[in-house]
């Protein structure tokens, strides 16, 4: 390269700067360099780890080390001096070093904080070389670890030095606590030895090769990350087919998971809180109103003009009717919907979707079948439902679970706390000592919320009451320990479907001789959820929200729950019962508007405000009057943790040697 062509190549790298601080300038946004002693302060980085020299992506690379001259480059570090000071002549002598065979081989120096890296040394050679559109850059790096806190970004960044120790990678970068878990796991890579050279050279290769598919398909244009989005793609996809795979193919692939990828670059999840088309309120999971509000209306006017005459549905369960309560719960949904639509529906139902190709190949024959809205019944189900809603993108799939990011894929489950808060009103009136047992059944999304719902039901009929927790995904009979206990009153699992109460169900009382006497459960209605969906669809008004990850959360005023009380119920606490109900059903009565002071003494609420459903889907605290705690997740029987690991509440912590 001459020295003419250099100085060329330099005047081009400029343009580029000056054309990127232009844009950042009129964003408001800082158009050089940032500086790390400006974000850390002086001194922070005596105590940095050497961790070596490493290749490291040129994208991580975000700023500089101190603040030296960073007026000199933009901030993707393109140069802005000009062509005659002594810094451009070294930059064009590095360029062609760089073109030639010398080539630039001293490493630079950076500081690493959270996976990003500041520039200590060798500005200009990074300079030239992401000019040229390098991808990585030899790095003496220093790493400056943070202090462990509760920030779910340290969290996951306390991931990623584990993740490192076996990998040696600053490829993947994740700022959510778990990802690096699902990452190996998902991957098949090894998580408990050192990578070797080849295991780290085709992850990397596969991972360009997959961001390159995200950057093509306009992932630069989005707040997530290109390995957020492989995530996504390798629920659908094994790791291996980015080796086998064209790059129009892979392009394919990854479209047709786009509306996904665009559902988790929106900050919240919509989370409805009653039936579409109602006076309900779509409440966005952190308390934003949810921007598909505008979009769906219009697309309700349009479908109105566009009513289906017919709608053919399918149910898809991982059990049979005779050997589950959960799927005959279902099932009489099912025939609710039939008795209550006729002619306007079809409804086949399909059993046995026990492992993930099983529920892949009935839910292939539902659609083969002429399905247009599949129900997949459990949780377990939602990621063959996934897999499957991509190749089918005109079949509504709709899955019986709470709060997953997927577009494709809606979830739908009840507000059973509203329920609780009842029955534990009737358990406190009906606990002469006091004392009332409580079996919880999982530490998942809700569950927290309907414990404590009962908590604040007992307190309001029984200011004396305390609630003892035990839990039946743990080893050991809770009930029969309560008894040992002399707890007479016991709050057990919820009744499946609005049928007689059973003493295996729901909030009982035990007599002196031993008997067990139901006093009343929550109980769900799963017919008038499938009704309303169906109606909605044939109306045209069902709101087909693009792009957005929705979950239905319906309550008793929807009619999906509501509270089985026994007949022989003394008429005053049934009186009571029926007060509280019809209160929730009409949103008078909100069980969590109300003074919350949880174990410890921290107050959770001052009585003032409502708690949203980031709050009560969140929720991971126990009421002051519960003895007991929440679970951690090597306590659970084995049995219990699948269902854990997909709607724990501490999900993205679970630890890799159990993510299977």
């Amino acid at each position: 390269m001459t020295v003419a062509e250099a100085e060329d190549e330099y005047l081009k790298a400029v343009r580029l700067g000056q054309k990127e601080c232009a844009v950042l300038q009129g964003k408001g946004q800082n158009p050089f360099p940032v500086v790390l002693d400006q974000i850390l302060g002086d001194g922070v980085s005596e105590g940095a780890q050497n961790v070596g020299t490493l290749e490291i992506p040129i994208e991580r690379i975000v700023g500089v080390k101190s603040a030296g001259r960073i007026s000199a480059f933009s901030a993707g570090f393109f140069p802005l001096l000009d062509c005659e000071s002594e810094f451009a002549m070294k930059w064009m002598t590095l360029c062609r070093a760089h073109q030639g065979d010398e080539g630039i081989r001293d490493p630079i120096i950076c500081y690493e904080y959270l996976g990003n890296f500041y520039v200590q040394e060798g500005n200009k050679r990074l300079s030239v070389l992401k000019y040229y559109g390098a991808i990585r850059i030899p790095s003496v790096v220093y790493r400056i670890v943070p202090p462990m806190s509760d920030n779910p970004e340290i969290r996951a960044y306390y991931e990623f030095l584990d993740f490192f120790k076996y990998t040696r990678l600053y490829d993947a970068l994740y700022t959510h606590p778990g990802c690096y878990i699902q990452l190996l796991a998902l991957t098949n890579l090894p998580k408990d030895r050192e990578w070797t050279e080849e295991e780290r050279r085709r992850f990397r290769a596969y991972f360009q090769y997959f961001r390159e598919a995200f950057d093509a398909l306009g992932g630069r244009s989005l707040h997530i990350r290109a390995e957020e989005a492989l995530l996504l793609w390798l629920q659908v996809h094994p790791f291996t087919d980015l080796g086998t795979l064209s790059g129009a193919q892979l392009k394919k692939t990854l479209g047709e998971l786009w509306e996904n990828v665009v559902a988790m670059d929106l900050p919240d999840l919509v989370v409805r809180t009653e039936a579409a088309g109602g006076s309900a309120e779509a409440e966005a999971v952190g308390g934003m109103e949810t921007e598909a509000a505008g979009p769906a209306a219009k697309q309700s006017l349009f479908g109105r003009l566009w009513r289906p005459g017919h709608v053919n549905v399918a149910f898809v369960h991982q059990r049979t009717v005779e050997t589950s309560p959960w799927t005959c719960a279902h099932d009489v949904g099912r025939k609710h919907l039939e008795d209550a639509l006729g002619n306007a529906v079809t409804v086949r139902s399909y059993f046995g979707a026990d492992t993930a190709a099983q529920a892949e190949a009935l839910l292939e024959q539902a659609v083969a079948d002429g399905a247009e809205v599949i129900f997949t019944t459990t949780p377990q189900l939602v990621a063959p439902s996934l897999k499957v809603s991509i190749r089918y993108p005109k079949v509504r799939f709709l899955n019986c679970s709470i709060h997953m990011p997927y577009s494709t894929v809606r979830t739908y489950y009840s507000r059973i706390y509203e329920g609780k808060f009842i029955t534990g009103a009737i358990a406190g009136a009906m606990a002469d000592n006091n004392r009332i047992g409580y079996v919880g059944s999982y530490p998942i999304f809700g569950v927290p919320a309907s414990i404590n719902a009962f908590a604040l039901g007992a307190q309001l009929t029984n200011p004396r009451a305390q609630i003892e927790l035990k839990w039946s995904c743990m080893p050991g009979n809770p009930t029969q320990e309560f008894i040992r206990d002399g707890i007479r009153v016991i709050s057990n699992r919820d009744t499946p479907a609005e049928d007689k109460l059973h003493t295996e169900y729901g909030t009982y009382y035990i007599d002196g001789s031993g008997e067990f006497i139901p006093l009343g459960s929550p109980c769900w209605i799963w017919g008038k959820f499938y009704e309303n969906v169906i109606r909605a669809i044939l109306s045209g008004t069902w709101d087909d929200i693009h792009g957005q990850a929705v979950n239905d959360w319906w309550g008793m005023s929807s009619g999906v729950i509501d509270v089985k009380l026994a007949d022989d119920l003394p008429e005053g606490i049934k009186n009571l019962a029926l007060y509280l109900r019809s209160g929730i059903k009409n949103g008078t009565i909100d069980p969590f508007r109300r003074k919350i002071v949880a174990q410890g003494g921290v107050v959770k609420n001052d009585g003032i405000r409502t708690l949203g459903a980031e709050d009560l889907l969140h929720m991971d605290w126990l009421c002051e009057n519960i003895h007991g705690a929440i679970p951690a997740y090597d306590e659970l029987l084995p049995i219990s943790k699948p269902t854990v690991r997909l709607l724990g509440i501490y999900r993205d912590t679970i630890p890799a040697d159990d993510v299977t």
